[in-house]
């Protein structure tokens, strides 16, 4: 199988996982959204909470064309680009997008781009 469809899959299945363990209250909807054809994969929480609206997204990974998977936002404490190496994706083809790219540079570790 193309390493494009299996990161897309693997990226949907821990955006689905992440998006099950957030708790729903009567304020605010998870909301769970992948794009298979474009490769973008969100987990947000949305809502009103007294009078001010909540809108928060939790994580944001695109996976591109050459099968590297940008982790642009990550605002848990689960360390996704770890969780995503974890289930089969190699850390050279993991980009920090949430790091400036001189610091990306630098992080040996994951791919700089």
């Amino acid at each position: 199988m193309d390493k494009n469809l299996v990161h897309k899959d693997i990226v949907k299945n821990l955006i689905k996982e992440i998006g099950n363990m957030v708790p729903t209250d009567d304020f605010s909807e998870t909301q769970i959204i992948t794009d298979d054809e474009n490769g973008h994969y969100v987990l947000l929480d949305m809502g009103w909470h007294e009078k001010k609206r909540v809108y928060l997204p939790f994580v944001h990974i695109d996976v591109k064309p050459d099968g590297k998977v940008w982790v642009q936002h990550d605002g848990t404490d689960l360390r996704i680009a770890a969780m995503l190496n974890d289930r089969g994706i190699p850390k050279s083809f993991i980009v920090l997008g949430f790091k400036p790219a001189y610091i990306r540079a630098m992080i040996d570790e994951f791919a700089p781009a």
